[in-house]
């Protein structure tokens, strides 16, 4: 195999097979494959839990960030002042997972 795309194969995560790197799913078994930096959680869910229950920090615990959801429930979403901040961050694509990767995708 070429050195320089040698470089830039992974392997799937499903199949086991070498793929490119910047593949969203395997073209063998159809798997699909994690962006680096990027989260698998989608950004309405986080939204419409925000928008609905964003004092209790509901939205936190389903990114895994159970520790600041606790607070959020203890501090009513900081007043609403850290909610209103999670909501306008969930809607520019800026809110991050427990991991530091960015939820990018709506459904």
């Amino acid at each position: 195999m070429n050195a320089v795309l040698e470089g830039q194969m992974v392997y799937c995560r499903g199949c086991g097979k070498q793929i490119h790197a910047t593949a969203l799913t395997c073209p063998n078994c159809g798997a699909p494959q994690s962006v680096q930096g990027v989260s698998d959680k989608k950004i309405l869910p986080a939204f419409l839990l925000c928008f609905f229950v964003g004092f209790l920090g509901v939205h936190r615990f389903y990114v895994g960030k159970i520790g600041t959801g606790i607070l959020q429930i203890l501090t009513f979403g900081g007043l609403g002042i850290w909610v209103l901040i999670d909501f306008i961050m969930i809607l520019v694509s800026a809110f991050t997972d427990k991991q530091g990767r960015k939820l990018t995708q709506w459904t």
